[in-house]
């Protein structure tokens, strides 16, 4: 039963989706960075349900800080944010407690726990304990920015309809960090938004593809073998419920290209080493090399629909039909973005102190 992840700062989450609370435990944070509470709020507020495209369910995300800040910065100390539940309807969930929602975690939480697991709303598998997730992640942003580095993820694509590629990545990324909706092109998304709304109509799901960019990480972090920037990002990417793939860069664009059009050629640019093309994300062996990390991530349908589907009764062990009601996000892309970026921080945060040590993000 683990929970954590990371090495020098390492990332905890713990609660239920209907229990009192949720929350997340940072340890290991420099001292000194600052905790702009405003920018928590902003960041959980991109998080947030809003819409047809959502679940009805409205969390306002009070956060309290109960350890590891002091006037306003950092300690070093373990940092505690806890997220009270509010707005919870656990009948919902009485009535199918033994019929397994194709697609979602009940059945496997019932043979990993035993019948033990707390089932309401997805208990500890619900998406809804990325909020705390979301919460560190505005601490690790704020960090990461002091250093240059930013990040940003926008909707790729969704049902079919295609955003335009990044482009000016640093105006890109400014723009997509106040975005509810975080698709460059204004006029894919209104037809994508258009589509999600058509589809939530019909009481079905939709999923789609996250393209993130990293810019300003210096080369040379991550490690050749087992904990690659690309693994250890993959580790933290594949945590976030609904994420069914991970590509760095064209990897998959790419499979038919050679050698000589996969390669990213190298050269001399006002003295420092530069790369012409980006084929491989920023990555080269295992370690950044200086240009923007880029990668992709497939996000799935939401498992839980209102559409009639066939499934088994888990404490009968006999087939069953299942007609779910309650409140249920028919995409959830358009939330998890603001996830991706999250994580992503946290990860970056993590590798960055092991490459340059704990005071790396020292203020001093």
């Amino acid at each position: 039963m683990k929970n954590t992840i990371g090495t020098n700062v390492t990332t905890t989450i713990y609660g239920e989706s209907h229990g009192e609370a949720i929350g997340v435990i940072l340890d290991g944070l420099t001292p000194g960075i600052p905790v702009d509470e405003s920018f928590i709020h902003a960041q959980l507020a991109l998080r947030r349900p809003s819409g047809k495209i959502s679940t009805a369910r409205q969390e306002q995300d009070p956060f309290r800080i109960v350890s590891g800040v002091f006037e306003g910065k950092t300690t070093g100390t373990p940092l505690c944010i806890v997220i009270p539940n509010s707005q919870t309807r656990s009948k919902d969930y009485a009535a199918t407690r033994s019929l397994a929602r194709p697609g979602h975690a009940d059945y496997t939480a019932y043979c990993k726990y035993h019948g033990f697991e707390d089932y309401r709303g997805g208990g500890h598998f619900s998406g809804r304990i990325t909020a705390g997730l979301v919460a560190a992640g505005a601490i690790a942003l704020t960090a990461l920015r002091q250093k240059g580095i930013t990040i940003g993820t926008h909707i790729a694509r969704c049902g079919g309809i295609c955003d335009r590629p990044f482009g000016d990545l640093a105006a890109d990324i400014e723009a997509l960090s106040t975005m509810t909706f975080a698709v460059l092109d204004e006029n894919a998304a209104k037809t994508m938004y258009a589509r999600m709304e058509a589809i939530a109509a019909e009481g079905d799901s939709i999923g789609g593809l996250l393209e993130t960019a990293v810019t300003g990480m210096p080369a040379g972090v991550g490690e050749p073998w087992f904990d690659t920037m690309e693994g250890l990002l993959s580790h933290a990417l594949f945590s976030i419920p609904a994420i069914k793939g991970v590509q760095f860069g064209d990897a998959f664009d790419l499979l038919d290209a050679k050698g000589s059009e996969y390669n990213d050629p190298f050269y001399m640019k006002d003295g420092e080493v530069a790369l012409r093309t980006n084929h491989n994300g920023g990555i080269n062996g295992g370690i950044t090399n200086g240009a923007p990390i880029t990668f992709r991530c497939a996000v799935k349908p939401t498992p839980s629909i209102y559409k009639s589907q066939d499934t088994v009764d888990f404490f009968k062990n006999e087939d069953a039909k299942l007609e779910i009601h309650g409140r249920h996000d028919p995409a959830i892309i358009h939330r998890a973005r603001v996830v991706v970026d999250s994580v992503t921080a946290l990860v970056l945060c993590d590798v960055l102190e092991g490459r340059f040590g704990t005071d790396y993000f020292s203020a001093k």
